[in-house]
């Protein structure tokens, strides 16, 4: 392993330093702010956190970006500042891409290309991504991660664990200890992009009967651990379609729902990460009769494989609650790690899986917030459930959970940015199929073979 690479005990202690400088002075301000009560500041205090987290990378804006996903958990100032980390990152300059992409290809990594743009088209948390074209000019994508990943994941996990110990104190509606495991977890594979070259593998089989969705080529010749090169899918950013016609953004909201849906349902696998910036849309015909055809999914470091076990949890809580079947429900929660399931306690899940599943369960058309302000969606729900929890005591969620709820949460801002008008009670059903739970199992077990994959445990 090359030492800038190694997880060093030096850019570790840097990475502590620059973390407690970056994000301890804005901690400072608004601890000030509270005991002064200056509560106009912390819209001023939300972005100069944002600015920090963003000029460190890695996992602490990561997990920033996560607690921007979910509803109630962060005041709207802080959570508005936040999700912008997700497309919005500082880049790094030309003279570090040329740097690593010599550490990663050697001195005439250049003369494999046909050209290489060194300003990059996006940057996110662990790395960013530049335009690039083969030598027989076929467009490219190449993912170069960022240096001192490694070092900068431990520090930044080991600090998460003290930030969650603290909010357990504070906040003790949630116990975050399984939380912070899973978070762990996946950031440290996200960091090998060999392995994200596997998983958008077993994304081409998965999808390979999906036409609305399209998934990247990979070109192992030019990847390595910490640079992955794709093929460059043409396409638009979602958000440009927010004001296109209801059947265009029907469509958009159809591909994403299969993208996502049909990989869990039928081989136990789920995209972690479903935010706007790994999503464009492309089209289909020319000129005038251009039509929008679907999504191109860009991103593939943040995957969840289950047990298939957990996605019969899933199914048994659909049918729970359209049903009124409360064993049912509870041997779902169960199924997925949920221990002392106590009535007050179930009745208070309950709240959140009937606002999660509500649109699964209504054979109709309809939009994701059916009536309600897009502002407004879940908020009143997430307050109920937290209140509940202060109540009676922390709740632990369990480690497999956590990315499902994100996942779940995240599906759902898109469906509301698009303002979607689905059954998607039947596309659910249509992407359940007949569900039988040793055929998920054989599917998944054949798919991880072809791509030298293991389920998450």
């Amino acid at each position: 392993m090359r030492d800038s690479e190694a997880n060093r005990f030096s850019a570790r202690a840097a990475r502590y330093a620059r973390v407690g400088a970056n994000v301890g002075g804005v901690a400072a301000r608004i601890a000030g702010a509270r005991v002064l009560g200056l509560n106009g500041s912390r819209g001023a205090n939300a972005a100069a956190l944002a600015r920090a987290l963003g000029g460190l990378k890695g996992p602490l804006m990561k997990v920033a970006q996560l607690m921007a996903t979910i509803p109630d958990l962060l005041p709207p100032e802080y959570a508005e500042e936040l999700q912008k980390l997700q497309s919005e990152a500082p880049p790094m300059g030309a003279a570090f891409v040329k740097r690593r992409m010599q550490a990663e290809l050697g001195p005439d990594w250049l003369s494999r290309f046909g050209s290489f743009d060194y300003k990059p088209a996006a940057a996110a948390s662990l790395g960013q991504v530049h335009r690039a074209a083969a030598r027989d000019g076929a467009p490219l994508a190449c993912k170069l991660q960022y240096p001192d990943m490694k070092s900068a994941v431990e520090a930044d996990l080991a600090q998460l664990e003290i930030l969650f110990a603290i909010h357990r104190r504070m906040d003790p509606a949630i116990d975050t200890r399984e939380m912070s495991k899973e978070i762990g977890a996946r950031v440290r594979e996200e960091l090998d992009y060999r392995r994200e070259a596997r998983h958008a593998g077993l994304y081409r089989h998965m999808l390979a009967a999906v036409p609305e969705v399209r998934v990247p080529g990979t070109l192992p010749e030019l990847s390595t651990e910490r640079l992955l090169t794709m093929e460059w899918l043409e396409g638009r950013k979602l958000l440009a379609f927010k004001r296109a016609d209801q059947a265009s953004r029907n469509r958009i909201g159809t591909a994403m729902f299969k993208a996502w849906w049909h990989p869990f349902s039928q081989f136990g696998v789920i995209h972690g990460d479903p935010h706007l910036g790994n999503y464009t849309v492309f089209s289909e015909g020319d000129g005038a009769q251009a039509q929008v055809g679907g999504i191109n999914l860009l991103d593939y470091g943040c995957i969840r494989i289950f047990q298939p076990k957990f996605v019969g949890g899933v199914v048994d809580l659909y049918e729970g609650l359209r049903t009124g079947d409360r064993g049912r429900i509870v041997h779902a929660y169960e199924t997925w790690g949920f221990k002392g399931l106590r009535n007050d306690l179930i009745d208070i899940l309950n709240i959140w899986a009937k606002f999660i599943y509500g649109p699964l369960l209504e054979d109709r058309v309809r939009s994701i917030a059916d009536g309600v302000a897009p502002s407004q969606y879940g908020r009143r729900e997430a307050f109920r459930v937290h209140r509940a929890l202060k109540e009676m005591g922390p709740v632990k969620v369990p480690q497999e959970f956590v990315f499902m709820d994100r996942a779940a949460i995240g599906l759902g801002g898109v469906f509301l940015h698009l303002a979607a008008e689905l059954n998607f009670h039947r596309l659910f059903n249509e992407a359940l199929g007949s569900f039988d739970l040793a055929r998920v199992q054989r599917r998944q077990a054949d798919a991880l073979a072809r791509v030298g994959l293991k389920a998450n445990i």
